[in-house]
This record gives structure tokens, C-alpha cells and sequence, in this order.
């Protein structure tokens, strides 16, 4: 696999993105996972549809109305507990075999960056917090496109930024639908099957599966 540049997707590939509520499992109560599941759904819906619709509203904003809609659905969790978790989105916990992967790839003479629907606030408080700036050349937002993935624009902030062809990047995502776009691009597309999910959209396969991180070390 010829590669100049390792970019990453953010949200469920380098970060966990049920650590907010697992934080918090407790005050949440037994919804705890249904709540989180939701969560994520609609934050990632709310991208669909209005990039599809020609409009746009910043990942944050999002990310609130997702988890208000969540809490609406399961009005179990505590009302005063949806600040803490919005919080939470700043500081998420990296998944153990993200920061490892990155400081291989950087040993190895690559190039690394994240890709992401996220604000560059959000993005760069989690990158900050999780120690991850020295290993990145780039944390790259939808932010500036006003629309998100899997948009071709989107993709195309990487070639831009990194001044290489797609077929120079591997692009990294545990979102099949993402590897679907970036794979639809010309990246060479890897996913992150954390969860072992079946497979999907045949006509864009990804060049390798991977059960987590540490295998990218082996492409």
C-alpha cells in the first residue's frame, strides 16, 4: 500500500465517543447506552441531512440538539447533567492504541492529520487533552466547507493541506459510511471495524480491515 500520509478520522476512531456518558454511567442511570447510541445517531444524522438540504450549523451545535433530543427520548437522565457531558466532548478519552499508532507512524517517516465533522474548538481541546499535537501535521475541519462528510470536498482539505494525489493518502475511519466517501475519493481507505459490523456498500470497499489501530503498523 503506497502511502505518503496517514489522515485519521476523530470521532470513534482516535476518540471514544460513548466515554462522555460511560463517565457518567452512574448519574445517567440503566439508559445509559441507549441514550449514548442515540446520541451519536442523531449527531451524525443531523450532518446528513442538512449538508443533503444545502444548509449547515457547526458540529457543537449539533452535538447539543443530538443530546437534547436524546434526553428528550429518555427523560430518565437528569436534566442538570447535560452540561457535564457536553464537557465531556472536550476531553474525550483516546482510544488506548490511538496515541501508539501515531507515534509509529511519525518514527516511520509519515505524514499524520485528522479529518473531522468537528468544530475546531471541540478538536482541538480532545487533540490538546489527549496529548496528540506533537504527533499531528494537521487537524483539519469541515468548519471552514460549511457542509460535511462524505462530501468529496470534505476529503479533498487533505490533498489540499498535505499537497499530495489521494492515492498518497490512507485515510483511517471506524465509520463505514466514511471509509465509503474517502474510498469513493481515491484514498486508500481503512477501516477500523471496532465493533466486528458486517460489511456494507460493496461498490466502495475499503483496501484493508483492520480489528483496531495497532494492525495499521502492518501496512
Amino acid at each position: 500500500m503506497r502511502a505518503r500520509a496517514f489522515v485519521f478520522d476523530a470521532y470513534g476512531t482516535l476518540f471514544n465517543v460513548h466515554a462522555a456518558i460511560a463517565r457518567y454511567r452512574t448519574q445517567v442511570g440503566p439508559d445509559a447506552d441507549r441514550i449514548s447510541d442515540l446520541w451519536r445517531t442523531k449527531q451524525l444524522e443531523y450532518t446528513w441531512t442538512l449538508t443533503l438540504a444545502g444548509r449547515y450549523e457547526d458540529f457543537w451545535t449539533l452535538t447539543r440538539r443530538a443530546l437534547d433530543f436524546a434526553v428528550a427520548r429518555y427523560p430518565s437522565i437528569p436534566e442538570n447533567l447535560k452540561g457535564a457531558l457536553l464537557d465531556a466532548y472536550f476531553n474525550l478519552d483516546p482510544f488506548a492504541d490511538a496515541g501508539p499508532c501515531l507515534s509509529a507512524l511519525r518514527e516511520g517517516g509519515y505524514r499524520t492529520a485528522i479529518l473531522s465533522n468537528g468544530s475546531p474548538e471541540m478538536l482541538s481541546a480532545a487533540v490538546t487533552n489527549a496529548g496528540f499535537s506533537p504527533l499531528l501535521d494537521a487537524v483539519l475541519s469541515v468548519d471552514p466547507l460549511r457542509m460535511y462528510k462524505p462530501r468529496r470536498e470534505v476529503y479533498a482539505l487533505a490533498t489540499d493541506h498535505l499537497s499530495c494525489a489521494p492515492e498518497d493518502i490512507v485515510f483511517v475511519s471506524s465509520n463505514r459510511w466514511d471509509v465509503m466517501g474517502a474510498a469513493a475519493f481515491g484514498f486508500s481507505a481503512v477501516w477500523v471495524n471496532r465493533g466486528q459490523l458486517p460489511g456494507e456498500y460493496e461498490d466502495c470497499p475499503p483496501k484493508r480491515i483492520v480489528a483496531d489501530l495497532s494492525a495499521l503498523s502492518e501496512l
